[in-house]
């Protein structure tokens, strides 16, 4: 049955409320515990039971981290890592233009710095060549250096790292690998084939640091030098967090205590990327997924590639602000370039239909640095597994973004391996791709029917899930800090959110381009103020900006307001439904 009787939204959801078993468990679980019954029902949402409570809300990394060694490779990639850094080899790194290979690059650069060494930073350059290793790079690494570590890339290259042979090749990715591993002198991936999966939740930057933790140990029981890593943890939420990792397991205590750390304004990057965003509150993981990361991922897409990167791996407050000042720059016009992209690429997906398995545009001349959010942004319109293509002459470079439930990077590698596609690899949620444009319409016929067999031409408008009801007088700023220690939220563990039942709207106008801000009440004299981004490109946000004193159901998330040093309760709007 739908929550408040709402089968049909404004935006064409259905609402749903827990189910009458969790419910129960969370009622248990507040008497066992004596925490309050909201909280509980957040707590059994994420599968938490009442022994192990106390330890959820309270997360230890010591611990969660796993041992680094039970993933292949990695007692020898730091044992050569060591090596390299007692002998003084010369060491580059080559990373990922996004925010995952720039703060998995800068991890590495940080360790050595402090053990008075420094490396080489290698980041390709999106347009020119790609994602990934390539063979011209590699073979000129390889001649000036005696070991090339590459981060959130390398386990598909094959060719490429063969033609690094004068050097010795750690790959440290997560990406999903191949039936074969490349050519090197150690692979590390928790989605190696022959892995179990139990880390496959990893994103490139951890499984770099659990590499620097397993140095740490070789080298402590050598009696060398042991570089502070907790010290790291920001760089490591940062890169979990904007890659879209699940927070569960490890990876919940990583950000979190990420997030600690961040708020020392220690890294000279991160406080200067804070500052140009007028970031004056502390950081949690929506500011690092929706704020800081896509500036970082500005210098990726529109810019020069190592941007990011050199921004988080700098100790030079003048450095960082330039930088920093540059990628704020970047971002804006990034978003100027991605709006064009997507009201394109909307127009084409509408016009070929959005009820198979997959919905796909591709476009003359449509940048290869907004490909993938604007096939972020047709997922979520659609809730449908999306690819966006970039047309440059006879080639194509797309990317593309997935629903809970449907495998998109298992289907575009094989797709490659049946020879519809140049090239292709990713994981679950996202993947990239290059291709001919005689290959387009046949691999995008191919990746619907594989797409299909996984069920995702069944899936309807995603339901919207609630905790429960609220009444405007109850969503206070203590239960926002209630609910925060169930936290951080994002990808794998979503925030809470409530509904607010029959509400009188206050006042509600246009804000900027798209969104909406409002007040409502119960008519019992609390108001909460609201903000819904995007809302005027939904039916939602006219039906509410024209509301003629009708009445709503409201739903959505809280979370703090901070403007001129005082806090309040905000609601950031997802949905509403006539009353």
């Amino acid at each position: 049955m739908a929550f408040l009787g709402v089968e049909h939204s404004l935006n064409g959801r259905k609402w749903v409320g827990p189910a009458p078993e969790a419910e129960r468990l969370a009622a248990a679980m507040a008497q066992q515990t004596d925490l309050p019954e909201v909280l509980c029902n957040v707590l059994v949402r994420q599968g938490v039971t009442p022994d192990g409570a106390a330890a959820y809300l309270e997360p230890q990394l010591r611990d969660l981290l796993p041992d680094p060694r039970s993933l292949r490779d990695m007692e020898q990639a730091a044992t050569r890592f060591l090596q390299a850094v007692s002998s003084r080899q010369r060491i580059a790194i080559f990373g990922d233009y996004d925010v995952d290979g720039g703060a998995s690059s800068a991890l590495l650069i940080h360790w050595l710095r402090a053990v008075g060494l420094s490396a080489t930073l290698y980041i390709p350059d999106r347009i020119d060549e790609g994602y990934g290793p390539n063979a011209p790079a590699m073979r000129d690494l390889a001649t000036g250096h005696d070991l090339i570590i590459c981060v959130d890339c390398g386990t598909l290259s094959h060719d490429a790292l063969a033609a690094a042979k004068a050097a010795d090749v750690i790959v440290l990715d997560h990406h999903l690998g191949g039936e074969t591993l490349p050519p090197a002198h150690s692979v590390v991936n928790p989605n190696r084939q022959d892995e179990s999966g139990d880390l496959a939740h990893l994103c490139a930057a951890a499984v770099v640091f659990l590499m620097l933790v397993e140095a740490n140990r070789q080298s402590r029981a050598a009696g060398g030098p042991t570089p502070d890593l907790l010290g790291l943890l920001d760089l490591v939420a940062l890169a979990t967090v904007a890659d879209v990792a699940p927070l569960i397991g490890v990876n919940r205590a990583l950000v979190r205590q990420g997030l600690k750390v961040m708020g020392q304004r220690r890294r000279a990057g991160l406080v200067a990327l804070s500052d140009v965003a007028k970031l004056d509150t502390a950081p949690a993981s929506y500011h690092l997924g929706f704020v800081l990361g896509p500036r970082v991922n500005a210098g990726g897409r529109i810019g020069a590639a190592d941007l990011g990167a050199r921004l988080l791996a700098t100790d030079d407050p003048n450095e960082a602000a330039a930088l920093a000042e540059r990628l704020d720059v970047l971002n804006t016009e990034r978003r100027e370039v991605e709006a064009a992209v997507r009201e394109a690429a909307t127009q084409q997906a509408q016009a070929r239909g959005t009820d198979a398995a997959l919905v796909w545009a591709a476009g003359e001349g449509w940048h290869a640095g907004v490909v993938g959010i604007v096939a972020s942004r047709l997922k979520e319109q659609f809730n449908r597994p999306a690819i966006v293509i970039g047309l440059d002459g006879d080639d194509g470079k797309g990317s593309g973004r997935s629903v809970s439930g449907v495998d998109l990077g298992a289907s575009i590698q094989k797709l490659a391996a049946e020879g519809l596609l140049t090239k292709g690899g990713g994981h679950k949620m996202a993947a990239g791709l290059s291709l001919t444009r005689d290959q387009l319409e046949p691999a995008m016929a191919r990746l619907t029917e594989l797409l299909d067999k996984q069920g995702a031409a069944k899936l309807g408008p995603a339901d919207l899930k609630l905790e429960g009801m609220l009444m405007p007088g109850a969503a206070t700023l203590e239960l926002i800090a209630l609910l925060d220690a169930a936290g951080p939220f994002g990808a794998g563990a979503p925030a809470p959110r409530f509904a607010f039942c029959d509400c009188q709207i206050g006042f509600a106008k246009k804000v900027g381009e798209s969104h909406l801000k409002l007040s409502f009440g119960d008519g019992l004299g609390q108001k909460i103020d609201a903000i819904c981004f995007g809302a005027m490109e939904t039916p939602m946000g006219h039906a509410l900006l024209n509301h003629d004193g009708a009445r709503f159901h409201l739903a959505g998330r809280l979370e703090l307001n901070t403007w001129g040093g005082r806090q309040s309760v905000q609601l950031r709007l997802e949905d509403a439904a006539p009353a």
